[in-house]
C-alpha cells in the first residue's frame, strides 16, 4: 500500500503539481478510492449475507438463525467490513498527517464500537421474542429486563467512545458519573422507579402478561398487553389502549381479576327487593299449592313435619296464624331460590352458594343471591346471571310477593283508577 501512495504521488507530481500541494492532493485521491472501495467491499458483503446466507439459513430447521436474519443481525455485521478495511489503511494513507491520524484511527474505532453495539442489541431482540415463547416466560415482564440490559449497554458504549475520543480511561468517567449521581437519578427517575416496580412485581407475581386488571385512578379496565421497564399497557374492553407508569402499580391499589380467571368460577352477587307489605305467614291452601312446585315439594314436607312436631310439644294453639312456629312466603322463597341456583347447570356447587336476606332498606327487603358461575367468560357469565334473574323476577308472583320499584306513570294511573272503581 506505501508503494501504491507513493507511486500516486510522483504521477501527481509529474502532472505539474508541486511537492507541497502533491501530498494534500493524493490524499484526497486516496480518500476516495478508499472510500470506493469500502464502500465495495460493503455492499459485497451485504449481497453476500441476503442473498447466499439468507438462503442457506432459509433452508435449515432451526428458527434461531432465521430471527437472526429477520433481526438484521447478520447486516449490521456487514459494517465491520468497512471500518477495518479502513483502520488498516489510514496509517499509510495519513503518514503525512500524524496530527490527523489518531483522530482518524478514535473514528474507527468509536464506529466499530457503536457496530458491535448494533448487533448485541438486535440479538438481545432475538433472545427477548424466543424467551417469550417459552411457557416458563409467557407471563413475565420479559421487556424491562431487557430494556435494562440496552439501557446498560448503551451507556457502556457512550464511555467507552467518550473514552476512546477523548483519551482518558474509562474509570475517569465512571468516577464522574458517580459526582452526576444526582443528576442522573434526576434524569432517569422514571426508568429507576420502572426498574424497582418491574422487579418487584415480578417477584411478587403481581401482574402478568394477558391478566384482567382494573385501576380506576387511570380509568383502566381491561387485559395487560405489555409490561415494560417504564409503562404497563391495558387494551380497556372499549378496544382503547391505557398506558400506566409501571410503579403506579406498586404505589397505587389495583384490582387483578387473574384469581376469579384462575378458579373458574365467577361471583355473582346480586340483589332482589321485595315489597315488605306482601310477606305473610303461609296458611293450609297456600302451603298445598306450594306442594306442587317441583323444587319445594320435600322441603314443604318436611318443614311443615318440624313445625307441627314443635307446635304440638308446645301445646300451640295454631288456629291463629301468628301462634308457634310458621312458614313464610318469603322463607318459602328463599329457600326456592336456592334449590334454583344449586339445580341451575351454570353455577358451581363446590363454591360458596347461598341466599340471604339484608337489612331492610327504603327500597324494600333485599335478598342477595350470591354464587359463582361455572365459566368465567364475560359473555356467558352475563347470560347465565341474566337467565337467573329472569326467571327469579317471574317466580316471585308465584309466592304472592312483589318485587318493589320506584313507582312510575302507569303505576300512579292503575291506583287512582282502582280507587275510582
Amino acid at each position: 500500500m506505501e508503494s501504491i501512495d507513493r507511486w500516486v504521488e510522483r504521477i501527481i507530481i509529474s502532472l505539474g503539481v508541486s511537492e507541497t500541494t502533491a501530498p494534500y492532493i493524493r490524499l484526497l485521491a486516496l480518500l476516495v478510492i478508499v472510500g470506493l472501495l469500502a464502500w465495495l467491499f460493503f455492499y459485497i458483503t451485504k449481497r453476500i449475507v441476503n442473498g447466499v446466507l439468507s438462503g442457506y439459513v432459509k433452508k435449515t430447521r432451526a428458527t434461531w438463525d432465521d430471527q437472526l436474519m429477520d433481526n438484521k443481525v447478520f447486516s449490521t455485521l456487514a459494517h465491520i467490513v468497512p471500518a477495518i478495511i479502513i483502520k488498516g489503511i489510514a496509517p499509510v494513507l495519513f503518514r503525512d498527517f500524524e496530527k490527523v491520524l489518531p483522530f482518524v484511527i478514535k473514528l474507527t474505532d468509536s464506529y466499530l464500537i457503536i457496530v458491535i453495539l448494533m448487533v448485541i442489541s438486535a440479538s438481545l431482540r432475538v433472545a427477548e421474542k424466543a424467551l417469550a415463547k417459552s411457557k416458563a416466560f409467557t407471563d413475565k415482564p420479559l421487556s424491562s429486563y431487557f430494556q435494562l440490559i440496552r439501557i446498560i449497554l448503551y451507556i457502556a458504549a457512550g464511555i467507552l467512545v467518550l473514552s476512546i475520543l477523548m483519551g482518558k480511561s474509562p474509570v475517569y468517567f465512571l468516577s464522574a458519573f458517580g459526582a452526576m449521581t444526582a443528576i442522573i437519578m434526576l434524569i432517569f427517575k422514571d426508568t429507576i422507579l420502572g426498574l424497582v416496580a418491574s422487579v418487584q412485581i415480578s417477584a411478587n407475581d403481581m401482574v402478568r402478561v394477558g391478566d384482567w386488571v382494573e385501576m380506576p385512578k387511570f380509568n383502566a379496565d381491561g387485559d395487560v398487553l405489555a409490561i415494560n421497564l417504564n409503562t404497563v399497557k391495558v387494551q380497556n374492553w372499549d378496544k382503547t389502549v391505557t398506558t400506566i407508569p409501571t410503579y403506579y402499580f406498586i404505589t397505587d391499589s389495583f384490582k387483578n381479576w387473574r384469581g376469579m380467571q384462575e378458579s373458574g368460577g365467577r361471583r355473582i352477587k346480586r340483589a332482589v327487593y321485595i315489597n315488605a307489605r306482601t310477606i305473610k305467614f303461609v296458611d293450609p291452601d297456600t302451603r298445598e299449592k306450594y306442594l306442587r312446585y317441583y323444587l319445594l315439594k320435600d322441603y314443604i314436607t318436611q318443614r311443615q313435619k318440624d313445625i307441627d312436631r314443635h307446635n304440638k310439644e308446645h301445646n300451640i294453639d295454631t288456629s291463629v296464624l301468628i301462634n308457634g312456629r310458621r312458614m313464610t312466603n318469603l322463607g318459602v322463597f328463599r329457600h326456592y331460590v336456592e334449590s334454583y341456583l344449586r339445580n341451575h347447570p351454570g353455577i358451581r356447587k363446590d363454591m360458596t352458594l347461598m341466599v340471604r336476606q339484608l337489612n331492610i332498606e327504603d327500597r324494600g327487603i333485599p335478598i342477595e343471591i350470591y354464587c359463582f358461575t361455572t365459566t368465567t367468560e364475560w359473555v356467558k357469565y352475563e347470560e347465565i346471571q341474566a337467565d337467573i334473574f329472569d326467571h327469579l323476577l317471574a317466580a316471585v308472583y308465584f309466592f304472592d310477593l312483589e318485587i318493589f320499584q320506584q313507582p312510575g306513570g302507569s303505576d300512579i294511573t292503575r291506583a287512582f283508577t282502582e280507587r275510582k272503581t
